[in-house]
């Protein structure tokens, strides 16, 4: 199993789970209920500490860098990545509510409870977390000092751990559970059928978006677009297969100078867009969020979900480089700003985890465009 990748075991997890539950299989179905809820529970605990872990040196270590060029640049991967959400949103909640049937909430009517309850209270409430983080990457960056950020880069390495050899080996068997009590309770199909429907439509909305990018570079600076897509695709593909934007680097450096980027834009823009600039990942995250509604029959509105993608933008600032990264960095917001429980939330992760690597493929893709943009605005600039 440990040679296998995220989303095999996450599939091996549905799929056993269903197993479970759709047989009556009652001991093992509350064995794994019992698991899920423990897991949620600690899942809500972790959020806070990562959102410190990651978000504050995040923004301490951008404070340090390139000035002027470097507001520019976050900016512009900012404004794409609000933009990414913007469009998703549109289109999600145009079409995703006719094709998706709700069937009220995902653990209503199931017949089979854990067998017990483990309470873990978070320290801190999310939006508590996200102050703090603020305020102490603002603070590091500010006094230059080493101590606490030295501090800070440890704690990040704990709780990445956590997130690797804790949280990402288990979230398997935490869906497996979900997906027993919904099979339990006769809920599956319609939720599987969801499934298949908005991993179509992600996938349409990435290519859509890239393509809306290198379209507007292009009109900017005269570049070929599709030229400079061609370009990307080796640094697309690679995405896919390490489910890394961080990891992606190197390649998308090397593509990037393809399109006759400047090796100084490029060695600045690359790795800083890498942790700041995740329009796939929002594309992904308001999409499946939205299906999640609809599949649940809670009501879709843009005054709701523009705050919970402005925060995104933030909030998955060097967002830990492991697959499904992104989608625990946001768990936070989509509990406290949509109103998600645990089996939502369970249902977000599985939906996310299904097709991390083309987000992450649209992230990276995106980044070259961004390098584009900034490759004529530097000019006159010092790095």
């Amino acid at each position: 199993m440990k040679n296998l990748g995220l989303l095999p075991r996450l599939v091996i997890g549905i799929i056993l789970g269903i197993l479970i539950g759709i047989t009556k299989i009652e001991f093992l179905t509350k064995i794994l209920v019992t698991f899920t809820g423990i897991f949620g529970n600690f899942l809500g605990f972790i959020i806070p500490l990562l959102i410190i872990a990651f978000v504050a040196p995040g923004i301490a270590e951008l404070g340090d860098r390139a000035g002027k060029l470097l507001g520019i640049t976050a900016g512009i991967a900012y404004l794409s990545t609000i933009l990414a959400g913007i469009l998703a949103f549109f289109v999600a909640s145009m079409i995703l509510p006719s094709i998706i049937t709700a069937g009220g909430e995902v653990g209503e009517g199931a017949k089979v409870a854990g067998y017990f309850q483990i309470e873990i209270p978070a320290i801190m409430g999310v939006m508590t977390a996200l102050v703090t983080a603020f305020l102490l990457g603002l603070g590091m960056a500010a006094i230059k000092g080493k101590a606490i950020f030295n501090f800070m880069n440890e704690f990040q390495e704990i709780i990445n751990k956590v997130i690797k050899n804790i949280i990402i080996p288990l979230l398997p068997v935490h869906i497996a559970g979900v997906f027993a009590r919904m099979a339990f309770s006769g809920q599956v199909a319609r939720t599987l059928s969801v499934f298949s429907r908005v991993i179509v439509m992600v996938f349409i909305l990435h290519v859509a978006y890239i393509l809306l990018q290198y379209l507007l570079a292009g009109a900017y600076t005269g570049m070929n677009p599709f030229r400079a897509i061609k370009n990307m695709l080796p640094a697309y593909f690679t995405a896919i297969g390490t489910q890394s934007s961080a990891a992606t680097i190197p390649v998308t450096v090397r593509s990037t100078k393809a399109n006759g980027i400047t090796d100084e834009v490029v060695e600045f823009v690359i790795p800083l867009c890498a942790t700041i600039h995740l329009a796939g990942s929002t594309i992904t995250l308001t999409t499946c969020a939205i299906a999640v509604m609809a599949l649940e029959g809670m009501g879709v509105n843009f005054g709701q979900f523009l705050p919970f993608i402005l925060m995104l933008g933030v909030t998955m600032v060097a967002a830990p480089g492991v697959p499904g990264g992104a989608i625990m960095a946001a768990l936070g917001l989509l509990e406290t700003m949509l109103g998600f429980g645990e089996p939502q939330l369970a249902l977000m992760m599985a939906i996310y985890i299904a097709q991390d690597s083309f987000g992450t493929a649209a992230n990276v893709t995106g980044d070259g465009a961004i390098a584009i943009f900034v490759n004529k605005i530097a000019k006159g600039i010092k790095v």
